[in-house]
This record gives structure tokens, C-alpha cells and sequence, in this order.
């Protein structure tokens, strides 16, 4: 597989966009053939028309070049830019030269070659242009063999009128569509830097989470021990064995969560993504929370739809995370469900009566780490992070009845088996 470089990929975008300009030049210029020929004979018509076939043939085989070959370097575009001058030039210099009113088409090579090439390349070719310029100044042919003053006059205004229309019609179409597409891309550049601070932001969170993991598990295997030493120790003592069994559980449930923090960590190293029905996803996500708030009033709202998403454990603790905030922010009811929306996107969406987010934080949810004393921070930003990258958004609404979180996820493809 050949791989193209960043500016292989611009040329190779703007072929399409050069070829529609030499073919525009190629129409007018017969056009102006077949008109002034109406007007006075030319001195050189056949030879202005085989210049015509010459520069079609060229931004034909010049497409053909940069679409399937694109170049490595901004030079060849510049030398095929600079063709495009010498054509013109030539059929300049068999129409009237300088006097010609299309002369000003020499500026259209010059404006894409400012868009797409380096300063001193573009500099280089707008010299080659000027000169040219001056040589038909220097050098031309007459027009027609006899004089044909009025006509030619009136010939020449016409074609000035042309010539500043159809100038103005092109520089629209193509330096235009070519200065919109640069824009477009500057934008994502711009996206895609936000995106990599964002990333920054998140790797070191995750080597921070990762250190506090590692250290954490020496004092919770030391804990267990003592914890069953003291059993032995009080084995009489209901009272005491009861809170010691309780901060048994508690431990184990310490424990079990950095194991899912390090199969987390494996599985995002490995981007592993596993494909299930939409309904039996939340049925784990309703497990899993059932198990870390038994006496939460969590309303699932099934049925749920059968579209098949594409999630792995980092979602899963996403969407966990959304749901420990909301269950801090309203304990008395918590509200979850979930639809697909044109069978294209699946939409989760997680309902409570608190107090509700700030307007900062309904304008940008998740875009950032806030300190909040209830849990909105670090755990919203993480599961923003983790659900746009799987694709998907994260919107958040609130009023005086509570908040609303709505999660939005690409459904995957049909040709992908679920698991069940």
C-alpha cells in the first residue's frame, strides 16, 4: 500500500479543482475564438485552436498525474502551473497579444499557484507570469491580416466584459472552493489540538490512578490478614464479628474494583471492543449498580431496544460514573433509559431531581476537570473522554426539576455478530 504524504493528499484533492479551471480556460478560449471569427477573420485560427486541443490534452494527462501519482513536492506543481501560463501565452501571442482583452487569464494560474505552493515558488511563477506578459508586449501577432478598426474595437470591449465575468466566475469557483477547503482543514487541525490536550489530560489522570492502585494494594492485603487474625482473636465476640465481617466485604469490594481498574487498563491498551444487544448491555449496567447501590431508587425504564453498540469496560465505568452522580445528587429517584434513534445512534439518557449542574458546566459538560464537591468533576470529565472517543456525545440539561444527562452512541454495524 502506498502511503501519501500530508501535501500528496492536498494535491491530490485539488486536482479535481485545477482540472475544472483548465476546462473552463479551454471552453472560454474556444469561445472567443468562435466569437471574434463572427466579427473578423483571424490571422491565426487554426493555429489558436490546435494551442486549445494542446492545453485540454494537458489537463486531462495533468489530472490523470496528480489524482493517481500525486507529487512529492510542491515544485512539480509549480512547473505545471507554469505550463498553464506558457499555453495561454502561446495563444496570446497567436491572437492579438497584449491587445487581446482575455490577456488578464494569465492571472488565474498565479492565484491557485498562491494558494498552493510555498512564498518564493509563488513568487517565482507571478515573475514567470509578468514576464510573459511583457514578452506578448514585445512580441504578438496581428489580429486579423486586414484592418478592421471598428470592429476590433468593439470586438475588444466585449471581450473585456467577457473576460472580467468568466475571471470572476472561476477565481468563485475554484480559488474559492480551494480557500474554503483550507479553512475547513485549518479547523480540524485545530480540533484535533484540543483533542490531543484533552488526551494529555486524561494520560495523566490515568498514570495517577494507576500509581494510587498499585499502592493501594499492599495496605488492603495487610487489612484483610489483620482482619483475620482479629476474627480468630474475637471469635466469641458477636458484635465484633459482625463489623468485622462487614469491613471484609467492605475490603473485598476495595479489591475488586482495582482489578476492574487494571482489566479496564488492559482492555483500552488493547482497544478491545465487544459487540451486544443494546437491551443486554443495560442489564449489565443495571447489575453493576445494583451491586455498588443495592438501596439506590434507580428506575430502569426497559424494555429496552435490541440495537446492537459496540462497548467495553471504560464505557461501562462511564456511564457508572454519570450514574454515581446522579444518585449523590438525588437519592430520593434516579431515572435511566435508553432508545435507538433511526436505528443509526443509540441514546441513553439519565434522569434525577437534584439541584442541577451550573450553567458553565450545561454549556461544556465534561470538557474539563471542575472541582465540585459532589462528584461532578474528574468522574464527568473521564466519561466525556471516554464516550467521545468511541464516537459518541455527552449533552447535559438542567432546570428546577433536576438534570439530565443524555449520552449519544453510533450504533454498530449489522455485519457484526453481537455477543451474547
Amino acid at each position: 500500500m502506498e502511503w501519501l504524504t500530508h501535501s500528496q493528499t492536498g494535491f491530490q484533492q485539488s486536482a479535481r479543482y485545477l482540472l475544472g479551471m483548465r476546462l473552463a480556460l479551454v471552453a472560454l478560449l474556444l469561445i472567443a475564438v468562435a466569437v471574434a471569427e463572427t466579427m473578423v477573420p483571424l490571422a491565426h485560427r487554426a493555429e489558436a485552436l490546435i494551442v486549445c486541443l494542446a492545453y485540454a490534452v494537458v489537463a486531462t494527462l495533468g489530472w490523470l498525474w496528480f489524482t493517481r501519482r500525486p507529487p512529492r513536492s510542491a515544485t512539480t506543481v509549480s512547473l505545471a502551473l507554469t505550463t498553464d501560463l506558457l499555453l495561454i501565452g502561446a495563444w496570446l501571442y497567436l491572437t492579438g497579444g497584449y491587445t487581446n482583452p482575455l490577456v488578464s487569464l494569465l492571472l488565474l494560474p498565479i492565484a491557485v499557484t498562491i494558494i498552493l505552493v510555498p512564498l518564493v515558488q509563488s513568487i517565482a511563477v507571478t515573475v514567470a507570469g509578468v514576464a510573459i506578459y511583457t514578452s506578448l508586449v514585445i512580441w504578438h501577432t496581428p489580429v486579423a491580416h486586414e484592418q478592421h478598426g471598428a470592429d476590433l474595437a468593439q470586438l475588444h470591449l466585449v471581450g473585456m466584459w467577457i473576460t472580467f465575468a468568466i475571471t470572476a466566475a472561476i477565481l468563485l469557483l475554484v480559488v474559492g472552493t480551494l480557500a474554503r477547503r483550507m479553512r475547513q482543514q485549518q479547523s480540524q487541525l485545530a480540533q484535533i489540538r484540543e483533542t490531543r490536550l484533552r488526551d494529555e489530560q486524561i494520560i495523566a489522570l490515568g498514570l495517577s490512578a494507576a500509581a494510587v492502585a498499585h499502592r493501594l494494594g499492599t495496605p488492603l492485603n495487610t487489612m484483610s490478614l489483620l482482619i483475620e487474625e482479629m476474627k480468630s482473636v474475637l471469635s466469641g465476640n458477636n458484635l465484633c464479628a459482625d463489623d468485622l465481617s462487614l469491613m471484609e466485604s467492605q475490603l473485598g469490594l476495595c479489591s475488586n474494583h482495582l482489578r476492574q481498574l487494571s482489566t479496564a487498563a488492559m482492555q483500552a491498551r488493547a482497544a478491545q471492543l465487544e459487540t451486544l444487544p443494546l437491551h443486554f448491555w443495560m442489564m449489565r449496567l443495571r447489575e453493576s449498580a445494583t451491586l455498588l447501590w443495592p438501596s439506590a431508587p434507580i428506575h430502569w425504564q426497559a424494555p429496552f431496544p435490541d440495537t446492537p453498540v459496540a462497548v467495553d469496560a471504560t464505557l461501562d465505568q462511564a456511564v457508572l460514573n454519570l450514574l454515581a452522580n446522579a444518585v449523590t445528587a438525588s437519592p430520593e429517584w434516579v431515572s435511566v433509559s435508553a432508545h435507538a434513534i433511526a436505528g443509526k445512534r443509540i441514546e441513553i439518557v439519565v434522569e434525577d431531581r437534584g439541584d442541577g449542574l451550573d450553567m458553565s458546566l450545561q454549556e461544556t459538560a465534561g470538557d474539563h476537570v471542575v472541582k465540585s464537591e459532589r462528584g461532578l468533576g474528574v468522574g464527568l470529565f473521564l466519561s466525556n473522554a471516554t464516550i467521545q472517543r468511541l464516537g459518541g456525545t455527552l449533552k447535559a440539561s438542567a432546570d428546577e426539576h433536576g438534570t439530565t444527562m443524555i449520552i449519544e452512541l453510533p450504533a454498530a454495524k449489522e455485519s457484526e455478530t453481537p455477543h451474547e
